[in-house]
């Protein structure tokens, strides 16, 4: 088992490998994000929160998946240049990934094991499923889809205040 993100890598949406190991003493925010879905608009909350406070050590990565009715059709151009035009978003984004089933992504196969949602369930359930890491990149809290970022703030101020 592994013991923090910082032991994970994944595959920006440049084709970089990104080591996690290189965000210690950052907080994170990790997230499975979908273009064509109706909490797209998150992006837009994610953004303002990734504006504010990653001179502080915040650091968001969308991870855009298609397992949730096919709501990510896109290739990682076409997704990183509809997140720029809509939303501005300025914050990383892996290629394409799963974040259920036998292809689960090892990120989310950690995020999942250390923070189950309701009644113990692994699963991912949909689009936009959070989680944020603290600096020691071990996860501090799982947060439903319909959780929107700004109701992350608190949370986020003390992570990083930590």
């Amino acid at each position: 088992m592994t013991d923090s993100i910082h032991e994970l890598h994944f595959t920006n949406n440049k084709g970089q490998e990104v080591n996690l190991s290189s965000l210690k003493g950052k907080v994170v925010l990790i997230v499975n994000t979908a273009s064509k879905c109706g909490f797209t608009p998150q992006y837009e909350g994610l953004e303002k929160l990734y504006k504010k406070y990653k001179e502080q050590g915040l650091e968001i990565i969308g991870f855009p998946c298609d397992q949730f009715g096919g709501q990510e059709p896109g290739d990682d151009g076409q997704i990183e240049q509809f997140c720029e035009l809509n939303f501005g978003v300025s914050f990383s984004l892996s290629t394409k990934v799963e974040v259920n089933g036998n292809n689960t992504h090892p990120v989310f196969e950690y995020l999942k094991e250390a923070a189950p949602g309701i009644l113990g369930s692994k699963g991912i359930k949909w689009n936009f499923t959070k989680f944020l890491v603290g600096k020691d990149g071990k996860v501090i809290e799982r947060y439903a889809t319909a959780t929107k970022p700004s109701a992350l703030e608190g949370d986020i101020a003390n992570a990083l205040s930590a």
